[in-house]
């Protein structure tokens, strides 16, 4: 009989704590949101302008000393992409309210995944100057397109779509100009047909970013 008394309460005092459960699940879950959210808030702005002073530093770095003297994160516009239904963001560099070049990224498919380049060139077509902004490539090898690394990236400065030849825009080993690098033949050659592309991209876009109704 006490076995059956101690049953029942134990049964009886589960029971009585089941509607908590759900309850204090609830109240839980809406803490936790309410933390996430608060911490979202309190981070997005400092997040926002480190992205934007970075954006800014990288900007500076393809663009030649006093070639522009207006703010480039802000003087945008958007037109369409290389692929079908996408867009590229246009950052216009000005000098006394006249253009005097455009830097907008581009991309190719490297040797460990895609290469991402911000690249600048001036009015009439010339590579101002290349970075790359993103890459996996293999490190000790194709990780030299980084400036920090090696100086070959400067090698597009002052490079245009006549300038070299279009057959010579390739690598060495393609019959090219440009350097590769050993064991890493892939790499280079990604990255020089993305500044063509992007040279390229610039021609056909041209009275476009620079404002010329013809």
């Amino acid at each position: 009989m006490t076995a059956e008394i101690q049953r029942r309460f134990t049964l009886e005092s589960v029971r009585e704590k089941l509607p908590y459960q759900p309850l204090l699940l609830g109240t839980v879950a809406l803490a936790a949101g309410a933390a996430l959210t608060l911490a979202n808030n309190a981070t997005r702005e400092p997040i926002a302008a480190a992205e934007a002073h970075d954006m800014q530093m990288t900007l500076a770095q393809v663009l030649p000393s006093g070639i522009a003297d207006n703010d480039l994160l802000q003087d945008t516009l958007e037109l369409p992409g290389p692929q079908a239904g996408s867009t590229r963001k246009i950052h216009l560099a000005k000098k006394a309210g006249a253009i005097t070049g455009a830097v907008f990224n581009v991309s190719e498919r490297g040797y460990a995944g895609e290469i991402r380049l911000l690249m600048a060139v001036d009015t009439d077509g010339k590579v101002l100057g290349v970075r790359v902004l993103k890459h996996s490539e293999t490190p000790g090898l194709g990780d030299k397109i980084e400036i920090t690394r090696h100086p070959w990236i400067t090698g597009f400065n002052g490079k245009s779509l006549g300038e070299p030849a279009a057959d010579k825009w390739a690598v060495r080993k393609d019959g090219g100009i440009y350097d590769s690098f050993a064991g890493a033949t892939i790499t280079p050659r990604a990255v020089v047909k993305a500044v063509k592309g992007g040279l390229d991209y610039f021609a056909t876009h041209r009275n476009a970013i620079l404002g010329d109704p013809q």
